[in-house]
């Protein structure tokens, strides 16, 4: 199937925006300078969850409810932000919650999906488990599966694009965030129906790289592990099909460390004042590491959330000093 048309994004958007206004997208001439670019910041950390996935839960929830309108209850796996997108839809449109962690999850994020209505089950040691067991699960106790990945899901995370492309223009490059793929999609889905030519790249960690080895082999690859702390990229098994649309449209994928996306969340900081989760700061740190490349150029990285535990926040902004 295709990627979301213009028309589709265009309806995508008015069920988004009957809920949240659009996010800022804003230039810091700090973050500029630090990075030698025209640097365009999406604020999806303003969102009502604090994470762009919000808008694609919106647009699934009201879709199964218009198309299955019987359907009661919804179960999903999640590292934090996919869950407290669907928690907190799900509330929204009359349905119950089921969300599946892995142990050791974001106390955090945890909190906020109870705070939405979601009952919480916490299961296995890394989102792979969880997700294989909430499979099971969903089947055992008669619950509608929300993936990971759907161009449903897909339609509501692309709002966020259509809002940085209309604020921004054309714009050289996008980096993006890759967990499971709806994220970067969106910006595809996006910039094709808008007619633009900006590159867009896929960031992932060094230590769940499933999307930058595939990407490199043409075919899904996936790694025994994805230790790593930005929650929001942890993840070992990539989606067939989120794959196949960002080898046909994302210009390359790369990997950044744990040690880059500390200091990108602390040159947010220091630069902004906003708060950056490890997966929102990875675009920075992309970008940062390729600032030679990227030098002079206009430049779109996606803050793609704000939730993020105070320990880990401790040890980014003790390298605040250092910068």
């Amino acid at each position: 199937m295709a990627l979301p048309t213009l028309a589709e994004l265009e309806t995508a958007a008015t069920t988004v925006h009957a809920v949240m206004p659009p996010t800022p997208q804003r230039v810091w001439p700090l973050l500029s300078a630090r990075t030698g670019t025209e640097t365009w910041v999406k604020h999806e950390n303003h969102t009502p969850i604090g994470a762009f996935k919000v808008r694609g839960g919106l647009t699934f929830t009201e879709a199964l409810k218009r198309e299955q309108p019987n359907v009661s209850g919804i179960i999903a796996a999640t590292r934090g932000n996919h869950g407290q997108s669907i928690a907190f839809a799900a509330a929204r449109q009359g349905l119950k919650a089921t969300i599946v962690v892995p142990h050791g999850n974001s106390q955090g994020k945890n909190a906020a999906m109870r705070t939405f209505g979601a009952e919480l089950i916490e299961h296995g040691d890394d989102f792979q488990e969880a997700l294989e067991w909430t499979i099971a699960e969903a089947r055992q106790r008669d619950l509608y599966l929300v993936p990971s990945f759907d161009l449903n899901l897909v339609r509501g995370v692309a709002t966020y694009a259509m809002e940085l492309f209309q604020a921004a223009g054309e714009l050289d490059a996008v980096y993006v965030p890759i967990g499971l793929g709806s994220g970067i999609c969106g910006v595809m889905a996006a910039r094709d129906a808008l007619g633009m030519k900006t590159d867009v790249i896929g960031v992932v960690s060094e230590n769940a790289a499933a999307y930058a080895l595939s990407f490199a082999q043409g075919e899904p690859v996936s790694t025994n592990s994805a230790n790593t702390i930005a929650d929001g990229m942890a993840c070992r098994v990539p989606v067939p099909e989120a794959l196949n649309y960002i080898m046909a449209g994302a210009a390359r994928v790369i990997t950044v460390s744990d040690e880059a996306v500390l200091d990108a969340m602390a040159a947010y900081f220091t630069d902004t004042h906003n708060i950056a989760e490890g997966a929102g700061a990875a675009p920075l740190a992309a970008l940062m590491s390729e600032r030679s490349l990227m030098a002079g150029k206009r430049v779109g990285i996606i803050l793609s959330g704000g939730n993020v535990d105070p320990a880990l926040y401790r040890n980014a902004l003790s390298r605040c000093d250092a910068q």
